[in-house]
């Protein structure tokens, strides 16, 4: 590993998730493989969301009963944690509060992958829309999720949307929304909530990871501080993706640490 590559993986996918066929434990080998030191398993948990067969949700004792073990198997070798990305909608409030309470998760990543019911990646959210009128749409989602829901961490990939535009980011820039972005990025500060770095979008061809730098930027002047890093790797393949520009991308928006969690716990880490 590169001495610059950070240390961390702690967004990726399993079986578990609907959108993942690999085996826990390849993906442990496959992060070995690529020199970490730690990862976060953190399967998809998207309460009520059909779209693509059975509802994406897995059973949380299974999930905890195969990756225990493993985390003993490899304590020497790799430092294992075990969170969960919940799916956002604004009246599942209740649910999740008692979701979250129930398992010893060390991670709670809250996305957005439902805006109006649907899952950007469909196109169904850009039908009689333009680009930005659906950003929009989303965005202002994000702000309704984030009002009504604490119990979560970090925010993950708060510019998601961009990736299934027609013109993707050729319609998307900080300034274009950064009245409904800045309102955001208050909400996560006031509640003490961080957001992450999430080099999918690299993976899926943007020219930049989520979210924007000047997105990033924009955090930062706000006073944000919590960051964690993330490939939202669903393969051994797409584990730390990108990761070799992400302390570039971190220290140009004005960062020196980053954020690991442990039993719901930020620990700050200083840059490699």
């Amino acid at each position: 590993m590169s001495r610059k590559m950070m240390r961390a993986d702690v967004h990726m996918h399993t079986s578990f998730s609907h959108d993942s066929k690999a085996a826990p434990e390849e993906m442990i080998l496959g992060a070995i493989d690529k020199g970490l030191e730690m990862i976060c398993f953190t399967d998809h948990y998207d309460k009520d969301d059909m779209e693509w067969g059975e509802e994406s949700i897995f059973d949380p004792e299974e999930y905890f009963k195969v990756l225990l073990p493993l985390k003993e198997k490899y304590s020497g070798r790799m430092d294992i944690r075990i969170g969960v990305e919940l799916g956002l909608r604004p009246y599942l409030g209740d649910y999740y509060r008692k979701f979250t309470a129930a398992y010893p998760f060390d991670f709670v990543i809250g996305s957005v992958h439902s805006v109006e019911s649907t899952d950007p990646a469909t196109g169904k959210l850009f039908e009689g829309r333009t680009d930005e009128e659906a950003y929009r749409t989303a965005f202002e989602e994000i702000l309704t999720d984030i009002r009504s829901y604490k119990d979560y961490d970090v925010l993950g990939h708060l510019d998601y949307v961009v990736r299934y535009g027609a013109g993707r980011e050729k319609a998307y820039t900080y300034r274009t929304f950064a009245d409904v972005i800045d309102e955001i990025l208050r909400q996560l500060i006031t509640d003490g909530k961080g957001m992450e770095l999430n080099t999918a979008g690299l993976k899926y061809g943007l020219p930049f990871a989520h979210p924007h730098p000047d997105v990033l930027k924009r955090y930062r002047e706000l006073g944000g501080e919590m960051i964690t890093v993330g490939a939202d790797g669903h393969c051994p393949e797409h584990i730390a993706y990108g990761f070799d520009r992400a302390e570039e991308i971190l220290r140009s928006c004005g960062f020196k640490y980053y954020t690991e969690f442990s039993g719901r716990k930020p620990v700050f880490k200083q840059l490699p």
